[in-house]
């Protein structure tokens, strides 16, 4: 008997050990006897609309974690740059760190893999899901073609309302969008801008322009005035800075309007600027700190539409958001169709990738997707997936 005695405590003692060595590997641990550190890492500054978004989410996390927190934040970092600024926010003992750029994510992953006891979380990566599987790594983010779909609606309806008191003709409901770069990120999102508006102008067309950068003023506001000369009577943006606000309030008496992202844009553009609607970090990024601080995982931490190491979520949990509509200047009865499309929204009764069109994949024209099945965006994956250019009714221009 005590030679079984024996042997059942080693063997229980062995499980124990595994058990605990795969903890230690799976979820990292923080040691609370000190504030937890928190790093954040941003590509532009609070003068840029989706930053100043995002530190909406850093600023929640020091008034709800206090000092039980120690936040360290920087801005205006390149992609160049991002790995010294990682590894050195590893170094200095983070607990858990978010890049906040899709263009972060490759390196972010390597740099991951480097240091198992920190959690690196990557706002808008879509790699969480490829090999190597990096146990603390993680991918996050809205659902915004939601967002990008009612901003259209409303987009649609004030075309409606021109075409309707004679101010334009069916045929000049044209809309234009200034993209940053042709990723399936900003073509999932204004092809559900564009379907919103053609839900209540069916014959609108769209004309879209790249920036291929993020955070160009000059830039944006230029490729937005270039669409405006084209005859664009709405512009909305999938790009970060006022650039494209500016250019349509500057050029009010042309009669054209616009949509904006990540924040109101009303003050900068009153005469022009309809609606805006942005991505809320905060529900994620309160959400990995908390799971943190409790050494527990994320993703089982966290409310969402999980996939592995990925979660995203919409209207439902609050991870989309729509801003204040400019009343004065939106169509009649536009507030309640808002309300009406976010309650069908949150009752999954709405497909917006579906309609008698096809799309074209842009780097492989015979990749093509028939939408009369429909696609279903973020089945899969928190980052938008859609990558295919509407044929006859998109207008990519190089």
């Amino acid at each position: 008997m005590k030679r079984e005695t024996i042997i059942t405590a080693i063997t229980s003692a062995v499980f124990l050990l595994v058990f605990l060595i795969s903890r230690c590997i799976i979820t990292p641990t923080v040691n609370h006897d000190e504030p937890v550190k928190i790093g954040f890492i941003y590509d532009g500054d609070e003068s840029i609309p989706y930053t100043n978004n995002f530190m909406r989410a850093q600023r929640e996390v020091e008034n709800m974690f206090g000092d039980k927190v120690e936040i360290l934040a920087r801005s205006n970092v390149a992609g160049d740059d991002v790995a010294a600024v990682l590894e050195e926010f590893a170094e200095r003992n983070c607990a858990l760190i978010f890049t906040t750029t899709y263009t972060y994510e490759i390196i972010a992953k390597e740099v991951a893999e480097k240091y198992p006891n920190v959690h690196f979380c990557q706002a808008s990566g879509d790699n969480a899901h490829e090999e190597p599987f990096i146990k603390n790594y993680h991918t996050f983010m809205g659902e915004i073609y939601q967002g990008r779909y009612i901003s259209g609606i409303v987009a649609g309806m004030k075309l409606k309302e021109l075409i309707e008191n004679g101010i334009i003709s069916e045929s000049e409901a044209k809309v234009g969008y200034v993209g940053a770069y042709p990723y399936s990120e900003v073509i999932s999102g204004y092809t559900a801008f564009f379907l919103g508006v053609r839900s209540i102008v069916p014959n609108a067309t769209m004309h879209v322009v790249y920036t291929y950068t993020w955070g160009s003023f000059s830039q944006e506001k230029i490729c937005a005035e270039h669409l405006i000369e084209e005859g664009c009577k709405i512009i909305s943006q999938h790009s970060d800075t006022v650039g494209p606000a500016v250019a349509c309030e500057e050029n009010f008496e042309k009669n054209v309007f616009h949509v904006g992202y990540n924040q109101s844009m009303i003050g900068i553009a009153p005469m022009t600027s309809l609606i805006s609607t942005r991505i809320n970090w905060i529900p994620y990024v309160t959400g990995a700190v908390s799971a943190v601080l409790r050494n527990e995982p994320i993703e089982k931490s966290i409310k969402g539409r999980v996939h592995g190491n990925d979660i995203g979520a919409s209207f439902d949990l609050n991870w989309v958001q729509m801003l204040d509509l400019n009343s004065i200047i939106a169509a009649k009865g536009t507030d309640e169709k808002i309300t009406e499309t976010i309650k069908a929204f949150k009752k999954n009764k709405i497909f917006v990738f579906k309609g008698d069109y096809v799309g074209v994949n842009p780097y492989d024209e015979t990749d093509m997707f028939d939408l009369k099945k429909g696609f279903k965006e973020n089945s899969s994956s928190s980052a938008p997936l859609f990558h295919y250019i509407l044929k006859d009714v998109i207008t990519v221009e190089e």
